[in-house]
């Protein structure tokens, strides 16, 4: 079983998404490792026009990926760098409008298994304490045999 401590420091989360999926950055760097602490992880994702959808507010999608990245992260940290961790399910409650500024996900694995992990991720426009989004996910641990 993982352990409920993270073995994977920011840093090594950072250069491992860097080195495993550049694609994330394309246009340039929206996505951060902010802190890893156990059985949790918060993640950034900076302000940019290009989330933005007719209306003005951040687009849902840029949203999705935010939540299933800091679900990701989060579980990377306490099983290691395990590119083919996948996700299984996820689903999402859009509760209000967020600001046009930096969004923050902070993630709560619920079960960390052998071969699944579950977490919640809540999402908030920075500097407000309301929830913007909420995730729950399920993630595929490969067999590490």
């Amino acid at each position: 079983m993982a352990s409920h401590h993270p073995i994977m420091t920011r840093d090594e989360l950072a250069a491992f998404l860097d080195r495993e999926f550049p694609q994330i950055h394309m246009g340039g760097q929206t996505y951060f490792v902010d802190e890893v602490r156990p059985l949790s992880a918060r993640m950034r994702m900076a302000y940019h026009e290009r989330h933005i959808r007719p209306g003005g507010t951040i687009s849902g999608p840029a949203m999705m990926a935010l939540a299933d990245l800091a679900l990701y992260v989060a579980i990377l940290a306490h099983i290691g760098p395990v590119a083919l961790a996948v996700t299984t399910s996820l689903n999402f409650n859009f509760l209000r409008k967020p600001e046009q500024r930096d969004l923050i996900a902070d993630c709560r694995l619920l079960k960390l298994g052998k071969r699944l992990a579950v977490g919640d991720v809540s999402i908030y426009s920075e500097g407000s304490p309301e929830v913007v989004c909420h995730a729950t996910g399920t993630y595929s641990i490969p067999d590490r045999r």
